[in-house]
């Protein structure tokens, strides 16, 4: 991590710890709202069967989502150890310390990651 400076080194290490801890939180508080639907369809005001499908399907690409985010951390964690965090994937550049504080899990630089969503 040549390009950052102790400090910004210490400050991105410790976003990522601490948003690795809230992630974690957040799916364990989470886990249930992957499971099958239940329709009471005794109760008065339950959501339609069809709305609760979606917000159970919405629920999961949210979890997916966390989750993905999740191992980008740890990757990012480890290649802090590693002493080769903050550099891009593709073409080897350092990631300016702006992008790594805005989003300290990335692998990539703004122009590959550009070049990246183009091609999808």
């Amino acid at each position: 991590m040549n390009e950052l400076s102790e400090q910004q080194q210490t400050t991105l290490r410790l976003k990522l710890l601490e948003q690795e801890t809230s992630l974690q939180n957040l799916l364990k508080e989470n886990k249930d709202t992957s499971k099958p639907v239940q329709l009471d369809q005794q109760a008065l005001g339950r959501v339609s069967r069809i709305d609760a499908i979606q917000q159970q399907k919405m629920a999961i690409a949210n979890r997916t989502n966390q989750e993905f985010t999740l191992v980008q951390i740890m990757q990012a964690l480890r290649k802090v150890q590693e002493d080769d965090y903050g550099y891009c994937q593709e073409c080897n550049m350092p990631i300016p310390y702006k992008r790594l504080l805005i989003r300290p899990e990335t692998n990539l630089c703004i122009q590959c990651q550009s070049a990246y969503e183009n091609k999808t």
